[in-house]
């Protein structure tokens, strides 16, 4: 039984030390943790409001938000593959 549960611990410190480590990505945050990304992200939009509306809006969706001010959508495919009718990116 102790190495069962020695086993259990060792593979769950595992899995979250690897979360800290290489987190972020799709699903990485809460709903709650979206405005605070997004006001980062939109901090040096000259459209903040606009910014911050359609950021959020994705967060919400995608649960993710790129790094940085500018540029990085790679990092969350569900913000970055969201399309407008022009074909241009969706989300700031």
């Amino acid at each position: 039984m102790t190495k069962f549960v020695c086993a259990f611990l060792l593979i769950f410190l595992t899995a979250f030390v690897t979360q800290l480590v290489y987190g972020g990505g799709e699903g990485s945050l809460t709903v709650q943790e979206c405005p605070g990304a997004c006001d980062y992200r939109c901090s040096k939009d000259h459209a903040r409001k606009a910014c911050l509306f359609y950021c959020n809006l994705c967060c919400e969706k995608c649960l993710c938000v790129p790094s940085e001010t500018f540029g990085n959508k790679e990092e969350c495919p569900c913000y970055n593959n969201r399309k407008t009718k022009e074909g241009k990116t969706k989300y700031p």
